[in-house]
């Protein structure tokens, strides 16, 4: 807990129904965060042997997002409900350094994916050598650059604080050295407008490409719906990561800037409550942009959601049916016990049937369907685990053999 000479600037400016409000968004982002940037990684490693160099980055954003959601959320999210900082001063340098290192690691991950992008559509000669090792060679840089500028603070270019608001804390912006001036404009320059424009000019590049290409694709009608496709996509995909970089990013730099260079005191202090905000809305905004735009990322997840689907289906199914066990006397003397399933009542041509016995005589004629019947009752109509269209695909657990006597026995 803080001590008492820390009461003063760890106590919230805002007011309570503020607080209130905006430790609810801080609790909504942590969740969709979470969930998203997990199951962005979930995908990934599901597709791990087939990950391009360029995905490699976006794996990356998801990491540094998912760093940043761990650790920052619940420091911020208990605070704001408790109308005050509740943590020391030790927390809130790592709260401030975490956010530093994370947010800028998602920053460069952004930028150095829009410049891989635009070399393989727009220089695909250079862009297909571009090979696993430069990828991982980048993301080493990237890491790195992030570093050297979350640890500055810590060596006396500039310092960690607690935000005008009081409830969490950032690199303080009011420089009082001639070290924090230079390192607050290296800061804006490098880890701002350079990345700013290097990702507006690259997928600026993209979209000037994507044009073009349309144009001479429109001779091939055959290729042209395709080609549309593709175009689409690029463009969809270009757009809202402008976009949601710009948002998330900019009001906190604008902020920033004016306590920085301007008269801090004449900056609204739910200003940069509401800057800081946008900022983290970058965490649950970025792993929605790859899993929606990604046809790659799509596939996978749309398997997963599909297998998740059929195995839901088939537990409710299972509540609806009557598991029996029937016992066979075979002609040796022996015993054997076989589990069988009574399908669903619902109608249909192989769905009639009074009891189990006489759904299993029917088997041969029912199986003519493109589905099992019971799948076929529970609505799915694809089955995840082969082709039903081929009865060598369904183990009853009967032998041949045994199905023909017991099919005898019912006649």
């Amino acid at each position: 807990m803080g001590n008492a000479s820390d009461s003063s600037v760890f106590t919230s400016t805002l007011s309570e129904r503020e607080d209130l409000i905006f430790g609810t968004l801080y609790l909504l982002f942590g969740i969709v965060s979470l969930f998203g940037n997990s199951l962005l990684l979930l995908v990934a490693y599901r597709k791990r042997s087939m990950l391009k160099p360029a995905e490699f980055f976006i794996v990356n954003l998801a990491i540094s997002d998912l760093g940043m959601t761990v650790t920052l959320f619940p420091l911020a999210t208990p605070s704001f409900f408790a109308h005050r900082w509740l943590f020391n001063h030790a927390m809130c340098t790592f709260y401030a350094f975490s956010g530093m290192f994370f947010g800028l690691c998602s920053l460069t991950s952004l930028t150095v994916l829009s410049t891989v992008c635009c070399l393989k559509v727009c220089y695909p000669a250079c862009g297909n050598k571009f090979s696993p090792t430069h990828a991982g060679v980048l993301l080493l840089c990237v890491w790195a650059y992030a570093l050297v500028f979350a640890i500055a603070p810590l060596a006396n270019w500039g310092s960690y604080g607690p935000e005008p608001y009081g409830t969490a804390c950032c690199l303080k912006w009011k420089a009082s050295t001639r070290e924090a001036v230079i390192y607050i404009v290296s800061l804006f320059i490098f880890c701002y407008l350079f990345p700013c424009l290097l990702i507006l000019i690259s997928y600026s590049l993209i979209l000037w490409t994507v044009q073009v290409s349309r144009r001479a694709v429109k001779q091939h009608i055959s290729l042209q719906s395709k080609a549309n496709s593709v175009h689409s996509l690029i463009v969809k995909l270009s757009i809202a990561v402008c976009i949601g970089f710009l948002a998330a990013w900019t009001p906190y730099a604008i902020v920033a800037m004016w306590a920085a260079f301007g008269d801090a005191s004449q900056v609204p202090v739910l200003a940069f409550a509401l800057s800081a905000v946008f900022a983290k809305s970058s965490t649950t905004y970025n792993p929605l942009v790859y899993l929606l735009f990604k046809p790659n990322f799509q596939k996978f997840l749309s398997k997963d959601l599909s297998l998740l689907q059929a195995i839901c289906a088939v537990i409710c199914c299972s509540h609806q049916s009557v598991i029996t066990l029937q016992s066979f006397q075979t002609r040796e003397g022996r015993t054997s016990a076989r589990l069988s399933t009574a399908f669903p009542e619902s109608p249909g041509a192989c769905r009639n049937c009074n009891d189990t016995f006489e759904c299993f005589s029917n088997y041969p004629r029912c199986y003519k369907t493109q589905a099992s019947p019971v799948l076929q009752g529970c609505g799915l109509q694809d089955c995840p685990w082969g082709s039903l269209k081929d009865p060598k695909s369904l183990d009853l657990g009967f032998s041949p053999s045994e199905i023909l006597h017991y099919t005898l026995l019912l006649r």
